[in-house]
């Protein structure tokens, strides 16, 4: 199997939400608070502590990792793929773009 991560759009990211798909956020606490995804099923664990707390991560849902801008969720998304889990992609563009197309956020500034 390659060793590469599949990455969508955040059009398709949206089209997926609430369909038994999981969110995971690995942006730190603070940012989370100051921003946050509105969608079901989303866990964060910051990429800070992605390798000691990743282990409650179900393998038998698809996976999409999320961050900032998509490069951290990048990381951990590899990460992932290297511990046995094999239906994870990253969103590209992360919360920004999300905000950006006008998807649901919440603003907690």
């Amino acid at each position: 199997m390659k060793n590469e991560i599949r990455e969508i759009s955040v059009q398709i990211a949206k089209e997926k939400a609430g369909a038994g798909i999981v969110f995971v956020d690995v942006r730190e606490e603070d940012e989370v608070k100051k921003m946050s995804y509105v969608v079901s099923n989303l866990i964060n664990i910051p990429l800070s502590q992605f390798e000691k707390r990743f282990g409650g991560l179900p393998k038998d849902k698809e996976l999409i990792l999320v961050c900032r801008r998509g490069r951290r969720s990048l990381i951990a998304a590899k990460f992932l793929l290297s511990q046995g889990f094999f239906n994870v992609v990253n969103m590209r563009g992360g919360i920004l773009k999300w905000a950006d197309k006008g998807f649901p956020v919440e603003n907690n500034r």
